[in-house]
């Protein structure tokens, strides 16, 4: 996954919304601060429909190499 800059945030993880929330409330309790970023509005109208677009996790710069230990654990 190539890694795209927001300012100051970057983006760790892409994937469904609740794949997206997973992850989210993981980084969260391993300390990370995160947020979502949705790239269609059909997440909007439904949000649990596979047809929407991809949920971005986002996290701070400085805290980019610790997010991305945390996902791949999760992964493996």
């Amino acid at each position: 996954m190539e890694a795209k800059s927001y300012g100051s945030l970057i983006e760790v993880y892409r994937g469904s919304l609740w794949e997206a929330e997973l992850v989210k409330g993981l980084l969260e309790s391993a300390g990370v601060s995160a947020m979502l970023k949705d790239e269609s509005l059909g997440v909007i109208t439904s949000p649990y429909n596979e047809v929407g677009g991809q949920i971005l996790v986002m996290v701070n710069k400085e805290e980019e190499v610790y997010a991305r230990k945390v996902v791949e654990r999760r992964q493996a």
